[in-house]
């Protein structure tokens, strides 16, 4: 397959029905911060969309509107006063490699006026791998440095993925 068949094969997935979705929810700070991330299945790897809305805004023009975004390895979007969503545990790092290697670790997003859009690939984990896994956005930007989660700060939003559920007519 060329590059640019396997482009519009890219394309045309995103056009069906995720595998599996999370619906982020911000902390009580930032209560109006929602998104969704979906994920589907390919051959070359899981093809990852995610759009987030009510990400915070920079201080300064020249501030900070870049976000940490992992996959962590707890089942729930729960958590105390000092971190509400501490159930969601540590990134998702199911072979032990060092940061930045762990398979949960993805691309930052860019938040444009609180709002941010990103596709992309990676062959780190299959979408069964991360069913019932918690999908985070930290209040920082991952250094993809510092052992053992990258100095990406404090949880912000968080969803609990999911598998897509069959139709109310049995199909998939």
């Amino acid at each position: 397959m060329s590059a640019n068949e396997r482009y519009w094969a890219f394309l045309s997935v995103l056009h069906r029905r995720p595998d599996a979705w999370a619906a982020l929810s911000g902390s009580a700070k930032n209560p109006d911060l929602h998104g969704t991330v979906r994920f589907y299945q390919t051959k070359y790897g899981v093809l990852t969309a995610a759009e987030v809305s009510g990400l915070p805004a920079a201080a300064e023009r020249c501030g900070n509107a870049v976000f940490g975004f992992h996959i962590h390895s707890g089942s729930r979007c729960s958590g105390n006063e000092d971190d509400p969503f501490a159930d969601a545990l540590t990134h998702y790092n199911p072979e032990n490699c060092p940061h930045p290697a762990h398979a949960g670790d993805l691309p930052p997003l860019f938040a444009n006026r609180g709002y941010a859009f990103q596709v992309f690939l990676t062959d780190r984990f299959s979408v069964r791998e991360i069913i019932g896994r918690t999908v985070i956005v930290h209040d920082a930007p991952d250094d993809f440095t510092s052992q053992p989660a990258g100095n990406a700060g404090a949880k912000i939003a968080c969803g609990q993925i999911r598998a897509r559920q069959a139709r109310a007519d049995g199909q998939i």
